[in-house]
């Protein structure tokens, strides 16, 4: 007999504002508790110590969440030069003290300029990465250190917000993969110092921005369930990037039994990706294969009803 899955069947993406000093299981567990939901998952860690976006995704949202894993992010951070720690931010243990020579503010701004663009970064020890199946930041816990692979990141946009001599702030747009930390140390090197983080807070995440963003102390003090399922983003504005295709119910019926459905795709090309709708019902993802033929690709569990 098939377990029951405890809790309700609530679908839907909360744009949690993520507080500082919790980790992202942590907030996306309480996020769960409080809406008593079945099943929910994150779209992206942040850091315990870093604040702001983190879409939380629950029941049949779950199932597209990885196209947020793609998007591009952006963050607001402030550099401490003077210091290196060996988590790249304040939490970490200062492993180098460096001199932090005399600039301006135009100097944080021409070395802005070389890390705008197509850039290097080797992750740090401290990061969810995995080597022979461990993650990084456990083997570095222990003290140990392994070689790590250059990836190639983008810094679509490096603004300077505010300078003070020896800190400055920055807001950065970044693609997948980029650590912020990272990226501040290395600022920091070639200004002639070192640098770590002190404050992270992301505001972007592909389609969605700050605005919006729930405290979870907001989502605890809505008075029910249904307030507080109120406050959720329909399911498919996780793949509103993709195009759209609308099918009848003969089509739909086809499709949720796992078989080719003939529509009218337009110039859609084959093995492309699009959002399924009967009226104005989202039933998931279909792909496209042939020049007038969907197949089903990840469909709700509710499009079979």
């Amino acid at each position: 007999m098939a377990r029951r899955r405890r809790g309700l069947p609530v679908n839907g993406v909360l744009l949690l504002d993520k507080p500082k000093g919790a980790s992202s299981n942590h907030a996306l567990q309480r996020v769960r508790r409080l809406l008593q939901a079945q099943k929910a998952g994150h779209t992206g860690t942040l850091d315990p110590m870093a604040t702001g976006l983190l879409p939380v995704c629950l029941g049949e949202a779950t199932k597209f969440s990885a196209h947020l894993l793609e998007a591009d992010k952006v963050y607001r951070t402030r550099v401490q030069l003077g210091a290196v720690t060996d988590t790249g931010d304040a939490e970490g243990e200062v492993i180098e003290r460096c001199a932090v020579p005399s600039l301006t503010a135009a100097d944080v701004e021409r070395v802005l300029e070389r890390f705008r663009g197509e850039i290097e970064q080797t992750p740090p020890m401290y990061s969810a990465l995995k080597h022979q199946g461990r993650k990084l930041y456990e083997l570095a816990r222990e003290g140990k250190s392994v070689e790590r692979a250059v990836r190639r990141v983008t810094v679509y946009d490096a603004r300077l917000l505010a300078f003070e001599g020896d800190a400055f702030e920055l807001e950065v747009r970044v693609s997948k993969g980029t650590y912020v930390r990272t990226l501040a140390e290395d600022i920091g090197r070639a200004l002639g110092s070192g640098a770590h983080i002190t404050a992270l807070r992301r505001l972007g995440t592909g389609p969605f921005d700050s605005e919006g963003m729930l405290p979870i102390e907001a989502l605890e003090a809505l008075a029910g369930q249904d307030e507080r399922e109120a406050a959720l983003l329909p399911v498919d504005v996780l793949v509103a990037h993709l195009p759209r295709l609308d099918v009848d119910e003969r089509a739909r019926q086809r499709l949720v039994h796992g078989q080719a459905a003939s529509v009218d795709v337009g110039g859609e090309q084959a093995g492309r990706l699009t959002r399924l709708y009967c009226g104005e019902t989202f039933i998931g993802l279909g792909v496209v294969t042939g020049p007038r033929e969907v197949a089903p690709k990840r469909l709700l569990n509710t499009a079979a009803e």
